[in-house]
């Protein structure tokens, strides 16, 4: 899953990859801002973990969950 997070006053989106389902990420997000938490945390797909003040945050976009295809197709 593809998430791309927009931070206030930076020219570009933080982009990642993450094993966790869009449901996971939304419910993650929407619970960090409903409960007026400090940070939002998210973990990308190799382990790394993203930290992200949730007072710069802009906007939260989920690509699709379908796997990229390789190759030609007839």
């Amino acid at each position: 899953m593809e998430i791309r997070i927009g931070i206030v006053n930076t020219p570009r989106e933080l982009n990642f990859e993450s094993s966790m389902s869009a449901t996971e990420v939304e419910k993650t997000v929407t619970t960090a801002l409903e409960a007026g938490a400090k940070v939002l945390r998210l973990r990308d797909e190799k382990g790394k973990i993203y930290i992200v003040p949730t007072d710069t945050i802009v906007f939260v976009e989920l690509g699709s969950e379908e796997s990229r295809r390789v190759g030609f197709v007839a």
